[in-house]
């Protein structure tokens, strides 16, 4: 299986922006220079201020593409999801039966990015980013009118898409979306804990390890369900 996909477009939803960044240089280069700016700082020491200063540029001009830096993390967070998707749909595709699909499924969300030719910012710094900053995405007041305005599409998307390698494998499992949505939050908590609260988790810094727990927590989870 190639390790890069091409000619790929990752669609993020309009309402997260005011202004597509991806059809300017300006927005471009915002994109690109703000994602190791929040990897170094962190979300709340992170300003469009500091950015502009970076780049050269104004903070007006930035904020003609983002209200604010939540909906710029959401743009990051919705193309990370996006992109994840893609790579499990491309990843899924051949295989024969619905446990390989499930297992190479977890795999892939458990493993690092799948590479990319040109990607528009760096996949490192984004999973960095990712792990330590996506909660707050969805952590806020405001979640139930950014759930309704469409802002969490891409999460719900892969965490269906997931639901469903589940309910192929097991049909008559009835916690597919559960177990599917604990797979993601649990993955980006046990790498930050690793990081930053070790004795919190076993996995440590082994994506392999960390694959083979999630198999072993999701197929040993579903077997214990009795059948009907």
């Amino acid at each position: 299986m190639p390790t890069q996909l091409t000619n790929v477009r990752i669609a993020v939803s309009e309402k997260v922006y005011l202004k597509d960044p991806s059809t300017s240089e300006l927005g471009k280069i915002l994109l690109l220079n703000a994602l190791p700016l929040i990897d170094s700082l962190g979300l709340e020491r992170f300003t469009f201020k500091k950015l502009a200063t970076e780049i050269g540029t104004t903070e007006s001009a930035l904020y003609r593409y983002f209200e604010n830096k939540h909906k710029l993390l959401l743009y990051y967070t919705s193309w990370y999801w996006g992109w994840m998707e893609y790579s499990l749909v491309f990843g899924t595709a051949n295989l024969p039966s619905a446990e390989l699909r499930l297992n190479r499924a977890i795999e892939i969300i458990t493993g690092h990015l799948r590479e990319m030719n040109n990607p528009p910012f760096d996949l490192q710094k984004l999973e960095r980013v990712i792990i330590s900053e996506s909660s707050k995405a969805y952590l806020t007041k405001e979640v139930d009118m950014d759930n309704k305005e469409g802002l969490f599409v891409q999460f719900k998307s892969l965490c269906n898409r997931v639901a469903s390698l589940i309910e192929d494998f097991s049909p008559n499992y009835p916690y597919a979306h559960s177990l599917s949505s604990l797979l993601f939050s649990s993955h980006l908590d046990q790498i930050y804990f690793a990081q930053h609260l070790p004795s919190l988790s076993d996995i440590g810094h082994d994506q392999v390890v960390g694959g083979e727990f999630y198999k072993q927590l999701i197929f040993r989870t579903i077997d214990q369900w009795p059948a009907k």
